[in-house]
């Protein structure tokens, strides 16, 4: 008897299990409605090469009339004369989206997740650019401008020497 009471408990513990997990999935596909949480989903794992290793995080602002670098600035709370130089969307994302030949799996699967991330940005922001901010230690930003316009995307750091 005392076997099939520890049985019991057992199957009751893993049918909690179960159904707490049922209940916690239809939070995680809410939140994948949400287009940060759907960035910081695609961004996971992803890290942007310089001179440093830095994560790819996701940035959200404030409503704003246009991206520009003064927005940016000022949304970043970065100091009015903060040297800021301006790249495409495009251009940015070329060289991390790109297959080498002598790729292995682990890196085609980084160019794959760098497609995934891009074509999320370009689906969902309108007016996308990139702004890099600062000398060699630099903030770096692709954003653009969302349904409600309010200024998103992703955010890293780059050392460039």
């Amino acid at each position: 008897m005392p076997r099939r009471k520890k049985n019991k408990k057992t199957k009751g513990k893993n049918l909690e299990k179960s159904e707490e997990k049922n209940i916690a999935e239809p939070k995680i596909n809410v939140d994948e409605n949400n287009l940060e949480e759907k960035l910081k989903t695609a961004a996971k794992g992803l890290y942007y090469i310089s001179e440093t290793d830095a994560e790819i995080l996701t940035f959200s602002g404030e409503k704003a009339k246009a991206v520009t670098k003064e927005e940016v600035l000022s949304q970043t709370k970065s100091a009015a004369d903060t040297p800021v130089e301006e790249r495409s969307f495009a251009e940015f994302f070329a060289r991390l989206t790109e297959t080498q030949d002598w790729f292995g799996d682990e890196e085609k699967e980084t160019a794959q997740k760098f497609v995934r991330l891009k074509e999320l940005l370009e689906k969902n922001l309108k007016d996308l650019n990139v702004f890099k901010l600062g000398k060699v230690q630099l903030d770096v930003y692709a954003v653009g401008l969302d349904a409600d316009s309010i200024l998103m995307g992703i955010k890293t750091k780059a050392v460039e020497t």
